[in-house]
């Protein structure tokens, strides 16, 4: 059977309504391939435990023209659909419970991606959260590491830009069909990546499916099982990052946390990943020192630092050192260097009007970088 033979019938049973990863396994299982799966019928597909008539008159509904318009999409969409023997398809996701027998791309994948490290967490943070994401998303980035997240507004999206920040790779695997852009206001971040060649959007759902929220937790598996490890940066008692910790440890692969506030609702969940058992992560090594053999090998790239702009003073030096990690609050520059708050928040003041820093939203602070 060719390539594409197996391609057009695997998707006449991916098309249809009802058929996920598991029941599209059991079915070509049974009948030994896709092509003849389909072959097989209604009064076949009626044999296969989990199908009954909803499904097999949803099975009967596709035709080659769907199959054809959803090739058509993919290729105007510069999206290319993974078999799940294909060489290109990501080797640890093929060894999960359930792996997608379909998934769609749309950038590039490496085989260096094997060494890739989950950071998730709520789409609702504090500024705290998304500091952290960005700062572990550029930490994994410079040291190899491929970053996989749910390309969702939040911690994933934070994680993702720390990545590119360090000219790294991410991945991020989408809830929705790649036809579809969400959150919108991610849309830039999906073009860099992709435009940059520096990783891929990658989803198991036909392109044009809408976002629907029982979808994400079924990609959940998809961020658990490409990594070696998953790391959570902030959680509430209910976000859905902790189902992908939860498909991260019942996959064998390390489950990770940053600590929050106690007093913080949304840090209520990761807190608890901690209380039962998760590695508590403050910095890069304790990730790496947790992995063994691989953390040993990863060698993080320190990047170059930014010169130290002329015309300081001894506080606003250590200030602008502070920030070579990358942009940070001001309160958390106080506890960093040590320094009375209000004398901190002068030094800041001047070190912006000299250029030496640039002040963002939310009274953060970031090295003015060298152009």
């Amino acid at each position: 059977m060719s390539r594409e033979a197996l391609l057009r019938a695997t998707l006449r049973l991916h098309l249809a309504e009802g058929i996920g990863a598991i029941l599209l396994r059991r079915i070509i299982r049974r009948f030994g391939d896709a092509e003849s799966a389909v072959a097989a019928g209604p009064v076949g597909w009626r044999k296969v435990a989990g199908i009954g008539d909803k499904t097999v008159e949803a099975m009967s509904a596709v035709t080659e023209g769907d199959v054809d318009a959803e090739l058509a999409e993919a290729d105007q969409r510069g999206v290319r659909i993974l078999l799940l023997g294909d060489d290109e398809y990501p080797e640890a996701l093929r060894n999960i419970h359930a792996p997608p027998q379909v998934l769609y791309v749309r950038g590039r994948l490496e085989r260096a991606d094997a060494l890739a490290l989950g950071v998730v967490g709520s789409r609702r943070c504090t500024h705290y959260g998304l500091e952290q994401a960005e700062r572990f998303g550029r930490m994994l980035a410079r040291a190899g590491f491929t970053v996989v997240s749910g390309g969702a507004r939040g911690i994933d999206a934070s994680a993702h830009r720390g990545a590119l920040s360090a000219e790294g790779r991410t991945v991020a695997v989408m809830g929705c069909g790649l036809s579809t852009v969400y959150p919108p206001e991610n849309a830039e971040l999906f073009e860099r990546i992709v435009a940059s060649d520096s990783g891929a959007l990658i989803s198991e759902l036909p392109m044009r499916t809408a976002v629907l929220s029982g979808n994400f937790p079924t990609r959940n598996r998809i961020i658990a099982g490409m990594s070696l490890g998953v790391l959570v940066v902030e959680a509430a008692k209910r976000s859905g990052a902790l189902i992908t910790a939860e498909e991260a440890d019942e996959e064998g692969r390390a489950v990770f946390a940053v600590p929050g506030r106690a007093d913080s609702p949304m840090s209520r969940g990761v807190n608890e990943l901690i209380r039962d058992g998760a590695v508590l992560v403050q910095d890069l090594d304790d990730i790496l020192e947790h992995l063994g053999e691989v953390g040993a090998k990863m060698t993080p790239e320190e990047p170059a630092a930014e010169p130290v702009p002329a015309g300081l003073d001894d506080t606003e030096i250590a200030l602008h050192a502070a920030l070579a990690d990358g942009p940070m609050a001001l309160d958390e520059l106080v506890r960093k260097t040590g320094l009375e708050s209000g004398r901190a928040a002068s030094a800041m003041t001047m070190l912006v009007l000299k250029g030496a820093i640039e002040q963002r939203p939310g009274n953060v602070f970031a090295q003015r970088k060298r152009r």
